[in-house]
């Protein structure tokens, strides 16, 4: 009986020459495993595809309510975004693509799993990372480790040979990965962090020059951190990121242009649209700001620091992310409420911030003095938080006499 391997399979350029090469080199049945994180391709082509190019069989798993539940949701409850900027789009789905694969391939009675990450790249640390904490005594092949193709070039040059079709060409050369939560942009231009993304390089958003002229403004609501509402209509959590997706890329909201620092020490330059992810992240955080206490909330941010290291570096499934996940939906209890955003051609205006578990409070923040507060009160809080600044102060001028 020949030995299985289950291939992590999207149908793009390089997993696509995957298919023929493990026959070629390792003479293995190729199980396609297709999973459907929002991408919006043509799952049948897809399968299809991987029956022509050599797959014994494709399965096909739908992961996108998970997706968003289990890995969007927590996320955004984290405040996590990769070094100021990058909402995580690609780091985030691949532990589910790769919980899904090692379920597939112990299904099937594998003995091995495989990806079409490069060996310069942060996707294979989340991919393997995740096989080695979920089932360790799979094999792990990584064509782009062990092949001589150097280049997309090469890999063209492949297909051509197999007669395998592609979607890239020599002229139109961009790497793409495209989810429920956004889509990313690498190669190509991008690659000369001196040029500017081309037009031709977005392919979800609106430019802000095509933008309406006009200020859209759009309502999230939210259930102890999780979206769950759209201008009072409530949705299912896929339904709600695909429409906020449609409302922020309409008003060209979402699209980020970063030289990030990969977790291989490299620096790679990428262009990304989270038009929805970005909306949803920005009404998470006014209302947080409305929510939370002061030590949580500044405590908070160091752990979405951490969060945001941890899902970029595909370190999902440690003790440490599922700890960090306890503090975070302690901090969520009360983050329910609503926020008002209003989009004008790429930026987000906070049009108002409401909940019913909110601690500002109007009598305390007003200018118009009440009893509440006792303003006599802080001359003895200043006086102790000023005291070792008193004793320093006295101390340098004691030095200064005994100079003189």
């Amino acid at each position: 009986m020949s030995k299985k391997v289950v291939l992590a399979y999207s149908g793009g350029l390089d997993t696509s020459i995957i298919i023929p090469w493990l026959n070629e080199n390792y003479g293995m049945d190729v199980i396609a495993m297709i999973a459907d994180v929002g991408q919006g391709d043509d799952i049948d082509a897809v399968v299809k595809k991987a029956y022509d190019t050599g797959a014994k069989k494709a399965v096909v798993r739908d992961l996108r309510d998970e997706f968003v539940r289990d890995y969007i949701f927590p996320t955004v409850k984290s405040g996590a975004v990769y070094e100021n900027k990058y909402l995580l789009g690609t780091s985030i789905a691949r532990p589910v693509i790769a919980k899904a694969q090692v379920e597939v391939a112990l299904e099937e009675g594998a003995e091995a799993v495989a990806h079409g990450c490069t060996g310069k790249g942060n996707d294979q640390v989340r991919f393997e990372h995740a096989y080695q904490a979920l089932a360790p005594e799979l094999k792990v092949i990584a064509p782009w480790r062990e092949w001589t193709l150097k280049s997309r070039e090469d890999c063209l040059d492949y297909a051509e040979a197999h007669g395998i079709p592609v979607a890239q060409s020599r002229e139109k050369i961009h790497s793409r990965d495209r989810n429920l939560w956004h889509i990313s942009h690498e190669g190509g231009e991008l690659e000369d962090a001196a040029n500017a993304p081309l037009p031709t390089t977005w392919v979800m958003t609106r430019s802000p020059q095509e933008a309406p002229d006009r200020e859209e403004i759009v309502e999230i609501g939210f259930e102890q951190g999780i979206p769950i509402s759209v201008d009072n209509m409530k949705l299912e959590p896929v339904q709600l990121i695909e429409l906020l997706n449609e409302i922020g890329a309409r008003n060209a909201i979402g699209r980020i242009d970063l030289v990030e620092n990969r977790f291989v020490g490299i620096k790679s330059r990428g262009a990304y649209e989270t038009p929805g992810g970005t909306l949803i992240v920005l009404a998470h955080r006014e209302l947080e700001a409305l929510t939370l206490d002061r030590e949580v909330s500044h405590y908070k941010q160091h752990v979405a620091l951490n969060y945001a290291d941890i899902v970029y570096n595909g370190l999902w499934f440690t003790p440490l992310r599922e700890a960090f996940d306890a503090f975070i939906n302690n901090t969520q209890q009360n983050v329910t409420g609503t926020v008002k955003l209003g989009l004008y051609k790429g930026n987000v205006n906070i049009i108002s911030r409401k909940s019913d578990l909110s601690l500002y409070s109007n009598e305390l923040s007003s200018f118009t003095m009440g009893d509440s507060y006792d303003q006599k009160d802080a001359k003895g809080f200043i006086q102790i938080l000023g005291l070792p600044a008193r004793t320093r102060a006295r101390l340098l001028s004691r030095k200064k006499e005994a100079v003189k």
